[in-house]
């Protein structure tokens, strides 16, 4: 059984390690040892042991101190800190010192590595994997000096810290074992957050998305703006004459961009739910190196340095992305339809009231006309009019008119 030492999670370390690293620590092992035996002074301890061999409690507890740090060399490594989308795999390389090909290798859960749960066990005389449980499997591979750990169907309750660790025999040596933390996020992710194709190519982009979105329905939007999002159907897909989108409505989506041209290149994001990650498009012209028929050598080989450096080709803005544009569009029409509403309600008002002005005014005109009309003179004799004048008010123009024998002739 082997006597393990208490050890706090290291820093990951790289992949970096070699036979001599190994040669020091057994090194190290071998003159502890002999100090003890034979009395030589340990400058680490600090006192001098006696000749008889007699080792007191203090020596020894230097000793188990020593051999402790002698066995925390990184002899195992592991790539570092790992985040993973809730319902998916994670694989995990542990590489370890060709000493320990013949070792058993392990993967443990907790934080102290002395009191973690083993979650799966490699055989020392196999290199295939064995399962423990049904979501956790190890595969050692003794060419490559790496044995690799699998986690399936991960959810938040698997977030924590884990251990890569190689059994090593014997009462004074401790296990060799790298530590590293596995977080379980809620969210989505894409496979490439930058893709690029040729004009006329098809485009894929594969978005990735954790267990709690896979009844949610997939969009696909260019940024900056939400009026050109497209979204897949009950089915879990979508299809035009440009973009095409599948849903395995398990953990990702692809998106395909069809024919793509240059007016496609920009930043999209796809999404599920509220959640969106961004991607870049980049779409290039086609390479060629067939140019025009051209006489002078100087001209033909800018040409055809010209149609390969992108940096020397001049392009004109490229204009909004195929299968998004009509939608663009349509995002005008409700403000246009609003505007033409409110003014020919305006125009009405101003026609209402012109016309109601024009009404007021002829009806003034009429009874104006009524009134001079009704004014009549009344007969009398010729002689009553000599030296008389008639008054005739008008109340309707408040003026008055007099009229003398001259204008009335009887």
């Amino acid at each position: 059984m082997a006597l393990k030492g208490l050890q706090a999670p290291p820093t990951s370390g790289g992949h970096i390690w070699s036979r001599e690293l190994g040669e020091m620590k057994a090194n190290v092992k071998d003159v502890l040892v002999l100090s003890a035996a034979e009395g030589l002074r340990s400058p680490l301890c600090g006192m001098c042991v006696p000749g008889n061999g007699n080792m007191t409690p203090l020596v020894l507890s230097c000793l188990f101190v020593l051999l402790q740090l002698s066995g925390s060399l990184a002899l195992v490594v592991t790539p570092g800190d790992m985040a993973v989308l809730e319902g998916r795999s994670v694989t995990v390389p542990c590489h370890y010192d060709p000493q320990y090909i013949h070792h058993v290798k392990y993967w443990c859960q907790g934080r102290i590595k002395d009191f973690c749960t083993t979650l799966a066990r490699s055989h020392h005389d196999m290199g295939d994997a064995l399962t423990a449980g049904n979501r956790v499997s190890i595969f050692d591979d003794p060419t490559q000096l790496v044995f690799t750990v699998t986690m399936m169907d991960l959810t938040e309750a698997d977030s924590g810290w884990y251990w890569c660790g190689v059994e090593v025999d014997g009462m004074w040596h401790a296990d060799d074992a790298a530590s590293l933390h596995v977080s379980v996020i809620h969210g989505m992710s894409v496979l490439n957050s930058r893709v690029h194709g040729e004009e006329g190519d098809s485009i894929d982009v594969l978005c990735q998305y954790s267990v709690r979105h896979r009844e949610s329905e997939k969009k696909w939007c260019r940024s900056g703006d939400w009026n050109s999002c497209v979204k897949t159907d009950s089915n879990g897909t979508f299809r035009n004459e440009a973009v095409e989108i599948q849903d395995d409505q398990w953990e990702s989506f692809t998106v395909t961009l069809r024919n793509a041209q240059r007016r496609d290149t920009g930043w999209y994001w796809c999404g599920s739910g509220q959640q969106q990650v961004a991607v870049h498009v980049n779409v290039t012209p086609r390479a060629t190196t067939t140019p025009s028929v051209v006489t002078d050598p100087t001209t033909l080989v800018t040409e055809v340095m010209k149609s390969s450096d992108p940096t020397m080709r001049t392009e004109a803005a490229a204009p909004p992305a195929r299968g998004l544009v009509q939608q663009q569009h349509n995002a005008w029409m409700p403000p246009l339809v609003i505007g033409l509403g409110l003014l020919l309600l305006l125009l009405g008002i101003l026609a209402t009231q012109k016309l109601w002005r024009h009404y007021k005014r002829s009806r003034a005109a009429r009874e104006q006309e009524e009134m001079e009309s009704s004014l009549t003179v009344c007969p009398v004799r010729e002689a009553d009019w000599k030296n008389t004048a008639i008054v005739f008010l008008n109340t309707s123009t408040q003026q008055l008119q007099v009229l003398g024998k001259d204008k009335y002739n009887f």
